[in-house]
């Protein structure tokens, strides 16, 4: 049997970086779950009312993404958010005095926050066996 893959469309990703937020990317990671996979105006309209801090910071990244789609590359309509990732950036070592001469370590963590858009009715298309 022959096999045919043709591609139909291409997809086309845009995405938004924000590099070194002060956040744990534990923390993050709970709010971006929330959007995951939702229109870009839901997960605007979700991340304006959720009550972690950290929602604001990827309000702008979202934004962002999505003002890249619609204009770099003309994509406009309904437009999703497909991958939305949250990778952990260096860590500031500070150190607080303790009881008796000593020391201990806080670890003040950093984010990098990912977002990716894709318009809704792109897909590609895979070829069938013949």
């Amino acid at each position: 049997m022959a096999k045919e893959v043709k591609e139909t469309m291409k997809i086309k990703n845009v995405r938004a970086v924000a590099k070194y937020v002060r956040v744990t990317p534990q923390k993050a990671r709970q709010v971006v779950d929330l959007i995951r996979g939702k229109r870009v105006d839901e997960a605007i309209n979700m991340l304006k009312f959720c009550p972690k801090a950290v929602a604001e910071k990827i309000t702008k990244v979202v934004n962002s993404a999505k003002a890249n789609a619609e204009i770099n590359l003309g994509l406009g309509g309904s437009l999703y958010v497909s991958e939305a990732y949250v990778d952990e950036g260096p860590t500031l070592k500070r150190f607080r005095p303790r009881a008796m001469g000593r020391a201990s370590r806080i670890n003040k963590r950093t984010s990098h926050i990912t977002i990716v858009v894709t318009e809704q009715g792109e897909e590609v298309k895979r070829g069938s066996k013949s």
